[in-house]
Parts: C-alpha cells; structure tokens; sequence
C-alpha cells in the first residue's frame, strides 16, 4: 500500500472575546505572542513540522487576518491560506477547507487542528496523527476524533465516551459510543471516575471524500454550497466564490452538525499534555510562575505582597499590585480587566456589555 500523505488544516477562526481585552478584531487570540513568545497559531504549525510538509499544511482563518498571519507563518503557501469572508463556525469552516483539499486530490486524508492548543510533548502528538491517518485509509467509512484522558472534572467541555477497541495500535483506538456536552460539577466527576469518558480535543482526522459525504447527508444545505464551491475551490475564483456563497450558511459546529449524528466515529487517544487556552486563567497551566506563584506578560512590573495572579501588561505601561491575590490584570491603550481567576470563565458577559454600549470599536 503506498504510504498516506497527511495534509493538515489549522482552523484559526473565532473571536478569541475570552481574552479581551488584549483579544480584539485586529489581533485575535491566535496571534498573540502569549507562549514563549510565539502565538499559538505558530505553536500548531511547529507541531505540525514533520508530520507534514510546508506545502501540505493550511490554514482557514478570516480573509481580514491574511497579512498577519502570513508573516506569523512565512513558510505557509499563498494558495494555502483559505480565507473566510466572515465567521460562520467550524462546520463551513471544515467543510469548504476540505472542499479545497479534494479539488487539489480526491484521495486526500485530511487532519483538522485548532490554534488555540497547548499541546505536548510535540513526538507524542505526532505518533496519534499518524495513527489516525493509517485508520482513516483501513477505515474510508470513518470520522476520527482525537481524546484526552482528564486530567480532573472539567465542565467547560465536551467529553467522548470510549467503547470497544480498535486494533491494536500505538497510542490506542476505540469506538465512540456518544458525545457528551459540557456535564454539571457532579457529572464531570462521575466521568473522571469511570476511566472510559475522555475530554474532546476538537481535532479530527478523515478522507475528504467522507467528510465531504457526511456533510451532504446530513447538512444537505452546506453540502449544496461546497458542490456550487467546488469547481473553484482550486482556482483563482476560490475567494470570490466563498465571498458569495459563505454569508448564507448556517452557524453551527462540525460536532453538532455531523460528529453527533455520523454511524461510525473511532477515537485516537491523545497521549499528550493538552491544555485549551480559552481565557487568561489558562495560562497558569501552561506558563512558569514566579517565586509568588504569580505569572507577569510585561516588563513593567511592581508585586507587593500578592500572590497567584496573572497580569498582562504593554512594554510602556506599569501595573502595581499591593496585597492582592488569584486576579487576571490586563492593561491595554484604551482597556483594563481586573476580575477574579474563578471569574475569567464568564468575561463574554462582559464582552457583550461593552458591544451593547458600543464602547469599544475594536470588537
């Protein structure tokens, strides 16, 4: 059998509004230089390096932000930047990058990344991809998903409820019995306890023919679109096409779309250190603290007697914090946030006040 060539898509859409207000319409979570100095958008592409070549990775993200991230990723391909005249969620979003990628060959196997993931280490990642990509050629019927086991009760996600095993690979395979939405306290527990329930990692792995089949059976509205897409899809008429067609679709997301309703998912556990980035009080899982336990984005400083907070601060600004402790702290030009870590979960509440008094242009 000729070997698979994996190609890659890094969805880098979203708002990221759960990290306002240093997120905004101009430079998106994605983009921030929040790791090491690097965005996440670049961290996913470095995962990536190795498993795929330059010319097999792609990102889909909002036509808006093609400048930025062709130079957050120089190596990227002009022809394999898909750009979304707006947001529309990731089913549109998955469904016409893999139209894109069926046009080019209609043999692909295709992985699907997000860019707002701290995942390592990077070998390990690798090895369950191309463990997913070998069972998306034994298994051309199947959509795969990758797992998590967790690592406590988390509620603000989905969970996969593991059944039978799949071969006998490395890292291992099951079937998907059911996804779980986000569970109540009590639930997430009870999950974490069984040892079969395992955190969504949002990725997936397939055949674009099957993605693309499972769409038409069951979003036949989309499904029109990408067939009306597809002949330009590998053509200079791509962006003006999508343009046309892409306001009319449907928000909704590819595991309510089709995950949840697809006869045969397979999970690939993902042996790996993950966490999801979502708001400023992830940070303090993936960043170093300071002897205080506290973690500073900013040269500018000053920490008295406080402990556990994560502040985030521009190179020209001071922040001083005197007897305080476990707050987020973001100084922005025309912005601050100070809230309580527990809190940081609930800032779109905040986020929507200030659209609704139309207090920040930026949004």
């Amino acid at each position: 059998m000729a070997k698979t060539i994996l190609k890659a898509v890094i969805i880098a859409g979203g708002a990221g509004t759960r990290m306002w207000p240093a997120s905004r319409k101009k430079m998106p979570k994605q983009l921030l230089p929040l790791i090491g100095r690097k965005s996440l958008l670049r961290l996913s592409w470095d995962r990536l390096t190795g498993l795929c070549k330059p010319k097999d990775i792609y990102v889909c993200a909002a036509s808006a932000y093609r400048a930025l991230i062709r130079k957050d990723l120089p190596k990227l391909p002009a022809a394999n930047y898909i750009g979304e005249p707006e947001g529309r969620d990731s089913a549109a979003a998955i469904g016409f990058a893999a139209a894109v990628l069926h046009a080019r060959d209609p043999e692909t196997v295709m992985a699907v990344v997000t860019a707002d993931h701290v995942i390592e280490p990077k070998q390990q990642f690798q090895a369950a991809f191309r463990t997913a990509a070998k069972l998306a050629v034994e298994h051309d019927d199947a959509l795969i998903v990758f797992g998590v086991k967790p690592r406590y009760p988390h509620t603000g996600l989905g969970y996969l409820h593991r059944g039978r095993r799949i071969g006998e690979t490395d890292p291992p395979a099951f079937a998907v019995r059911r996804f779980k939405e986000k569970p109540d306290a009590a639930t997430a527990r009870r999950y974490q306890k069984a040892g079969t329930y395992y955190w969504n990692s949002g990725m997936f792995v397939w055949r674009t023919a099957t993605i693309l089949d499972h769409i038409r059976r069951f979003e036949p509205a989309l499904g029109r679109s990408i067939k009306k897409f597809l002949p330009d899809a590998d053509t200079p008429r791509r962006t003006a096409t999508m343009k046309r067609l892409y306001p009319k679709l449907k928000r909704i997301s590819i595991d309510f779309a089709i995950m949840e309703k697809a006869p045969k998912v397979l999970m690939v556990e993902l042996p790996c250190d993950w966490h999801d980035v979502g708001n400023f009080a992830a940070l303090g899982e993936v960043l170093p603290a300071g002897p205080d336990g506290s973690i500073h984005l900013g040269p500018r400083v000053i920490s008295l007697d406080s402990r556990g907070n994560i502040i985030v601060g521009p190179k020209n600004h001071i922040v001083a914090t005197l007897g305080v402790k476990d707050l987020v702290i973001v100084h922005t030009p025309d912005a601050t946030l100070v809230c309580s870590k527990q809190e940081a979960v609930r800032l779109k509440e905040v986020v929507e006040q200030v659209r609704a008094m139309k207090l920040d242009r930026h949004l």
